[in-house]
């Protein structure tokens, strides 16, 4: 049995893996989903991944997922943590020093949305949520999700300040990305992925939100991760 850390996204809560959640516990996996701190403008980025590290507490078998904003919090998880694999979906990959307020243009990120945008008719960074980030998922569902959005998640500190680690965690790493994503283009996240972490993402079919979308298929993929991740400490 695993321990699945998942952490949401930018104005999102733990709901948003409510429905992956119940995949891997269906699966026998022990599942965390916490909600980090929101509505307080002097949060770091280090204090959304202290709340994370007291959460988990003395666990192990730790497979620590970040969702898009998440992806700044996973990583400074899994460096305190005894994680066995760290996952990014659709993540914003940070690297040491830059803010994720630069993160955008630092990564040509403006850039490929916009050369995206003009050849899918505007439809990748639309200003309807339903269009840019929900498009796949059922429209009840949809505004489930808007409905719990948070504006101040991140808090503006935590979107200012430098990424703090000095270096990648030592920790296997695995990029998942959604090839219908509309905010990140998935031929961005190609690139970024080979330039920053020097690996080949994985890819599922689906929109930014693919945990709302597609959970099973979400689940199954970091189960794999989980197994592979094992099998691996046991043959060391």
């Amino acid at each position: 049995m695993s321990t699945f850390v998942l952490i949401h996204g930018g104005g999102d809560v733990g709901w948003y893996w409510h429905l992956v959640e119940a995949e891997l516990r269906a699966q026998g996996h022990d599942v965390l989903a916490p909600d980090l701190p929101g509505d307080d403008e002097s949060q770091t980025l280090t204090d959304y991944a202290d709340h994370v590290v007291e959460v988990v507490g003395d666990r192990r078998d730790l497979v620590v997922v970040g969702h898009s904003f998440g992806a700044f919090t996973a990583p400074l998880v899994a460096d305190r943590l005894p994680a066995d694999v760290l996952v990014l979906m659709a993540g914003m990959i940070p690297t040491p020093g830059e803010s994720p307020d630069e993160w955008w243009a630092g990564t040509g990120c403006q850039t490929a949305v916009a050369e995206q945008a003009k050849r899918d008719g505007g439809l990748t960074g639309h200003a309807d949520p339903y269009v840019s980030f929900y498009q796949d998922v059922p429209r009840e569902l949809a505004e489930e999700a808007l409905s719990k959005e948070r504006a101040h998640h991140p808090s503006r500190t935590a979107s200012a300040a430098p990424w703090p680690l000095a270096a990648w965690p030592d920790v296997p790493t695995r990029f998942v990305l959604s090839t219908e994503d509309r905010t990140f283009p998935p031929d961005f996240m190609r690139r970024l992925a080979a330039d920053r972490l020097g690996i080949v993402p994985d890819e599922i079919p689906g929109s930014h939100c693919v945990a709302l979308s597609r959970p099973k298929p979400v689940a199954d993929l970091l189960v794999n991760y989980a197994r592979a991740a094992s099998a691996t400490k046991t043959r060391q």
